[in-house]
């Protein structure tokens, strides 16, 4: 028989059975599946079932042939490595995990909340786990906007026989209209996060609901304004003009999370804080001793543990290289003065190993292995006591490898940089067992929704005062000046909104942002079509450092020239990784085309524009 559900094939409704000390770990895999036929005549079968959609998020284990690795913007203009999508490659596809996962979970969410209107019991006991499925709809259709733009809109249990199965895509302003309205159901049930019992932490709280959609509004409000219909797969769709009011909402919504103080920019390690803020595990995974409990700075994330649920990903050995940072990338970063390193008088520029790295960002060496760098790292030796104790400071922790130079005599697609973001260091951990957790919502980045809204609705111009409430914070962190207005103000190529965009790049780098970002601003061709460049090796025509000298822990030239047969870029002299030539990045490419299955099951489905 031929299936007729677009969604191409019914979800049961999966139910996570917790115990008291399992509750926080959200996303264990399911101990019993639930089948619809579930009785739901308890206040604990409807948190069960809602426990069961944390995994509906994309985190570092695979879930439903999910895959982290295609969510970490890896191929984009921040990192050396090529990608199909990057270039402007790809093509339509006979089939989409992702559409088919979205709508199976929405099926879920929509069940539970159909569950909950039938339910005879108080609906008071009952009211966090139906707002819960209000807010994970809301997260599967801000999903699918992003990858295809207007998609179906289902907000009940259909079967197959159901007229909606064949009925026209909805527009994406009708699928933001329901997002930002499920959402508010969500922030009206949800409790806030001092609330929510020791046991059940990392279930979603009021915080966690008036953030997202606070990146809704942001989101909908640039690409409105910057794309406008232009990637609509039917013009004429949009009814009125709401930038202005979301991006006040935005900016609203953002600063209620920011004053409540519930949470706080991790930073207990001081110039390698936000290194050790994505790798926060046990007290062996950093050299102060600290555990996860110190880090308050997430507000909603995917929860793993050593024991329990391992990230089984093989992070720290697959994203040291797919993160590599481009050229562009290294050169985003600050120096300490608070000005790009393109116009600051502390640049050193790139003659010497380490002179790109004087004077920098501190995010710079918490993202990239330095040349020359003290670090520990996993094959310590085994029962070495790395405990608070023994290494109080980060000058006394164990030095296991004393010296690293970018490799660049063997791999043609090493830009001469490592990646260190979500790369774990532990000394007991091998690959596939990184526990620590991975961030859906972060603080630094309602700063950031805050900053950027704000300036949108001036015209591109923000007050001091607001920088200083929001990133000025996470520039702190970095150990740089405070962006102010008289900062930028002598330097032409300077925007308040270029460097309000540039902190982005920085701070959520690898985070599943930064395709997102250059297609809501309307730039992704100009930045993605640019050639993509790695370590510099000549300056005015010299060889550099890096060009010329031997590594001293492998006695081999650092610098092969016959292995990067793309040569050197005469304007920067960089190694060319990908060259223009071979990226054709366009407006079509702004949205994933509709997979052909999808198509064939429903022909009102209609294809977006360009493919």
């Amino acid at each position: 028989m031929k299936l007729k559900y677009f969604f191409v094939s019914l979800l049961a409704i999966s139910s996570l059975i917790l115990t008291s000390c399992e509750d926080k770990f959200l996303n264990l895999e399911p101990l019993d599946q639930a089948t619809e036929s579930i009785y739901f005549t308890k206040a604990t079968d409807f948190k069960a079932a809602s426990n069961a959609f944390y995994p509906q998020m994309i985190g570092f284990r695979p879930t439903n042939s999910s895959n982290i690795y295609d969510f970490v913007d890896s191929g984009s203009d921040l990192t050396a490595g090529v990608s199909n999508i990057g270039q402007g490659g790809n093509a339509i596809p006979a089939t989409d995990i992702y559409w088919r996962n979205a709508y199976n979970y929405i099926r879920a969410n929509n069940y539970l909340i159909q569950k909950g209107t039938t339910y005879t019991g108080s609906q008071a006991e009952i009211k966090q786990y139906i707002s819960a499925a209000y807010f994970f709809r809301a997260w599967n259709y801000f999903f699918l906007l992003k990858r295809y733009g207007g998609v179906p809109l289902v907000t009940t249990v259909i079967d197959l026989n159901d007229d909606i199965l064949y009925g026209a895509r909805n527009t994406r302003y009708e699928v933001v209209a329901q997002i930002l309205s499920d959402l508010d159901m969500a922030i009206g049930g949800l409790p806030a996060e001092a609330a929510i019992a020791a046991t059940d932490k990392g279930q979603v709280s009021l915080q966690a609901a008036k953030a997202f959609k606070a990146r809704v509004l942001l989101y909908e409000a640039t690409w409105e304004k910057y794309v406008g219909e232009s990637t609509d797969f039917t013009q004429g769709q949009k009814k009125a003009d709401k930038t202005t009011a979301y991006f006040t909402e935005a900016a609203d919504l953002a600063s209620q999370v920011m004053a409540d103080n519930t949470y706080q920019l991790f930073n207990g390690l001081d110039s390698l804080s936000y290194y050790y803020l994505f790798t926060l595990d046990d007290a062996q995974s950093n050299p102060k001793g600290l555990t996860k409990a110190s880090n308050k700075e997430y507000i909603l994330k995917s929860s793993y543990d050593f024991t329990l649920l391992q990230g089984n990903a093989n992070l720290s050995h697959t994203l040291s290289t797919m993160l590599a940072p481009s050229r562009k990338m290294m050169d985003m970063y600050l120096c300490t003065d608070g000005l790009p390193f393109k116009v600051s008088p502390l640049a050193k520029g790139y003659v010497g190993l380490t002179d790109e790295f004087q004077n920098r960002d501190a995010r710079l060496k918490s993202i990239i292995n330095t040349p020359g760098r003290k670090y520990w790292g996993r094959g310590a030796s085994a029962g070495a006591d790395y405990t608070k104790a023994n290494y109080t400071t980060l000058n006394n922790w164990p030095t296991i490898i004393t010296a690293y130079y970018p490799n660049l005599s063997t791999n043609s697609s090493n830009p001469g940089y490592d990646n260190r973001k979500f790369v774990s260091e532990h000394p007991n951990r091998a690959d596939y067992q990184e526990s620590y957790d991975y961030p859906q919502i972060r603080l630094a980045e309602v700063y950031l929704i805050y900053a950027e809204a704000k300036c949108e609705l001036g015209g591109g111009k923000i007050s001091d005062t607001d920088l200083n409430l929001s990133i000025n914070k996470i520039r702190a962190r970095a150990y740089v000046a405070p962006l102010t207005n008289a900062l930028i103000a002598p330097y032409a190529s300077l925007t308040m909104l270029g460097e309000i965009r540039r902190e982005r790049a920085l701070e959520l780098y690898g985070e599943n942002t930064r395709f997102d970002d250059l297609k809501r601003w309307g730039i992704a061709e100009a930045e993605l079509n640019q050639s993509v460049l790695g370590k510099v090796v000549s300056v005015n025509g010299k060889p550099t450092e890096v060009a010329t000298m031997i590594n001293p822990v492998t006695k081999s030239a650092i610098y092969k020239s016959s292995i990067y047969i793309l040569g050197v870029d005469n304007a920067t002299g960089a190694l060319i990784m990908d060259p223009a030539s071979n990226r054709k990045f366009a407006k079509k490419h702004y949205l994933l085309p509709l997979p052909t299955d999808q198509l064939l099951l429903n022909n009102k489905l209609q294809q977006n524009p360009g493919w």
